[in-house]
């Protein structure tokens, strides 16, 4: 089976490595991230405020550092906004936490808003256009939601006619556009808001469980399966009205290793991929 390896991408220095990576991500723009903290929360503790460090490294290689005030997610998401503000945003909600769920920065670590958008956070992704994208998974099958920076509800898939739509496993947003490849019956969704007419696209496909997509014109490829299957990078066709497949192969590791854990990202033609212990970024473009 063909093994496509890993572009070296973007890394944490080793002058930060004493802390610890709440998260990790890579914006719409290609900046990678890195929430870092003094202390990991513990399961039964309650979470108190405290300070957190961005770490940043755009395309070109340089790098910036932010400081957040007052971080309230024990297990968060974090993503950027365009303005270069960031939102922080933990995936489980309680009651008594919503109000708190979401915690909007500017771009000088400071608080300016909080909402909240549903318990279960599955991928949490920001847009060109300072959108924040919200897939879950089935501990709260709502499906798909798109939110303006200050909380205002913009776009929902519940009238969508999306079949089979319980969990998100798979979101990539590039641009203003979002590619989805939802749990049960996994089609490659395509989800335009701001296009009059058929703002939701939907093709049927056969290749099940991906965690992770990445389009380019007329080709899709799907990141991940179920059991033995996880390090599968299977490549399809966007016919009519189905993704027709036409290869699978392995995706590895730049030294041809397999990740192990991990966490991905997919942006437009990207998939972007960091193992365990989460320091670096490889990516995976299926346009080149």
């Amino acid at each position: 089976m063909q093994k496509t390896v890993l572009v070296p991408y973007a890394h944490l220095p080793r002058a930060h490595h004493d802390r610890h990576v709440l998260t990790s991500t890579v914006d719409v723009l290609g900046t990678a991230h890195w929430l870092l903290a003094d202390h990991v929360p513990q399961r039964g503790d309650a979470v108190r405020p405290f300070d957190a460090l961005v770490f940043s490294v755009d395309p070109d290689g340089h790098a910036e550092l932010t400081e957040l005030s007052a971080v309230r997610a024990r297990w968060p998401h974090l993503d950027r906004l365009p303005d270069g503000g960031f939102v922080i945003a933990a995936s489980r909600a309680r009651r008594y936490e919503d109000a708190n769920q979401v915690q909007v920065f500017d771009a000088l670590g400071r608080e300016t808003s909080s909402f909240s958008v549903g318990d279960a956070i599955e991928h949490l992704l920001v847009d060109e256009a300072s959108r924040i994208w919200v897939g879950h998974f089935d501990e709260n099958p709502v499906g798909i939601r798109c939110w303006s920076a200050t909380g205002r509800l913009t776009w929902s898939s519940d009238d969508a006619d999306i079949p089979g739509l319980f969990d998100c496993y798979a979101l990539n947003v590039s641009g203003t556009t979002a590619w989805a490849c939802p749990y049960t019956d996994f089609p490659l969704v395509e989800i335009c808001p701001d296009r009059t007419h058929r703002p939701v696209r939907v093709w049927a496909n056969r290749i099940r469980g991906a965690k992770a997509t990445a389009v380019h014109g007329e080709r899709v490829a799907f990141y991940g399966g179920y059991g033995e299957k996880q390090d599968r990078l299977a490549h399809g066709e966007i016919m009519e009205a189905s993704v027709e497949p036409s290869g699978v192969g392995l995706l590895a590791l730049p030294d041809g290793s397999a990740p192990g854990r991990r966490r991905v990202v997919g942006r437009g033609s990207r998939i972007y991929v960091q193992a365990e212990p989460y320091t670096t970024w490889g990516v995976f473009d299926l346009s080149s």
